[in-house]
C-alpha cells in the first residue's frame, strides 16, 4: 500500500507557513492538521532537492509530492505507519510522573498531532498490549462482597462558598469484584470525615464487605507495619460494628490498591 501523503496543496501550504509566515514546525503541523513528522519530512525532502521558497514557476503539488515521497513509493501499511508514531515508553513514563495526567489526555494530545490516527479505544488497546509485554504482573481476582478499597483521590476540588471557600478532599470507595464506585467530597481527612464517608458509602452499597483495604493515612493507621499495622481505635470500632476486617495496603505498594 502506498504511503499516506498530505492532501493536494498541503505541501505548498507547509512551505508557505514555514518560510513566509515564519511559523515553527509544530505550529505548521497544527495549522495544516498533519503530524509533526510529516512537516519535518516535507521540509527535509524539499531541502535535499534544492527547492526554496518562493516555489519556482510551474512547480505544482504533484511535482512536490514526488520530490518528497518519490514517484512510485511503496511502503508499509497505514496501520504500521501509525503504530510507529506511538512512543508508548514515553506515554507510560508520563502517566507515572505527571500528576493528573490520564490516558484520555494523552490520546487527545496524540490526535492533535495525528488527526487521522487511532481512535481512543484502539489507542488504549495498543497501550495495554505494549504494557503487557513489558510489565508482567499477577492478576488479583476478587470475590463478590469480599473487598472494598478506600482512599482519598490525589487532587482536591475547590468549593466556593460565600462564607468560607475550601478545598474538598475526594473520598473514593471501590468494590473489588464489580468495580462499583462511591465518591464524595469531604471537608478534610480527619477521623470524623473518614469514618463518616465510610458509613455513607456502605449505605449506598447496601451492605458491608468482608474486608476493607485502606491506604496508610493517619485516620486509618496510626502505625504502618508490614505484618502488624496499628489501626486508629475509632476506625477499628467502626469496622467491628459493620463486621469488617481492615487490612491496610502495604506501604509503597500501590498495586495493593485497586
Amino acid at each position: 500500500m502506498a504511503r499516506a501523503r498530505t492532501g493536494m496543496g498541503q505541501i505548498t501550504e507547509i512551505m508557505r507557513l514555514r518560510h513566509e509566515r515564519g511559523l515553527t514546525q509544530r505550529e505548521v503541523a497544527r495549522s495544516c492538521r498533519v503530524g509533526l513528522g510529516t512537516v519535518n519530512k516535507v521540509l527535509r525532502g524539499l531541502a535535499r532537492a534544492g527547492v526554496e521558497w518562493p516555489l519556482p514557476e510551474g512547480m505544482g503539488e504533484q511535482i512536490l509530492q514526488e520530490l518528497v515521497y518519490g514517484p512510485d513509493s511503496q511502503d508499509r501499511s497505514m496501520d504500521s505507519a501509525r503504530r510507529d508514531q506511538l512512543d508508548f515508553s514515553s506515554v507510560h513514563k508520563n502517566l507515572k510522573q505527571r500528576k493528573n495526567l490520564t490516558i484520555q489526555l494523552v490520546w487527545e494530545e496524540y490526535r492533535d498531532e495525528h488527526p487521522k490516527g487511532y481512535s481512543y479505544s484502539q489507542f488504549c488497546k495498543l497501550y495495554r498490549e505494549w504494557r503487557g509485554l513489558r510489565d508482567v504482573r499477577m492478576v488479583q481476582p476478587h470475590k463478590a462482597g469480599e473487598k472494598l478499597f478506600v482512599d482519598y483521590a490525589g487532587s482536591t476540588v475547590r468549593v466556593d462558598q460565600a462564607s468560607a471557600p475550601f478545598e474538598a478532599q475526594i473520598f473514593v470507595a471501590v468494590l473489588g469484584a464489580s468495580s462499583y464506585i462511591y465518591v464524595e467530597a469531604s471537608r478534610g481527612q480527619d477521623v470524623q470525615s473518614w469514618i463518616g464517608s465510610h458509613v455513607r458509602a456502605l449505605e449506598d452499597f447496601g451492605g458491608a464487605p468482608q474486608i476493607c483495604v485502606p491506604d496508610n493515612l493517619k485516620s486509618a493507621v496510626t502505625r504502618p507495619h508490614l505484618y502488624e499495622p496499628r489501626l486508629n481505635q475509632s476506625y477499628k470500632e467502626m469496622a467491628h460494628h459493620y463486621g469488617m476486617a481492615v487490612v491496610p495496603a502495604r506501604v509503597r505498594k500501590p498495586r495493593d490498591k485497586a
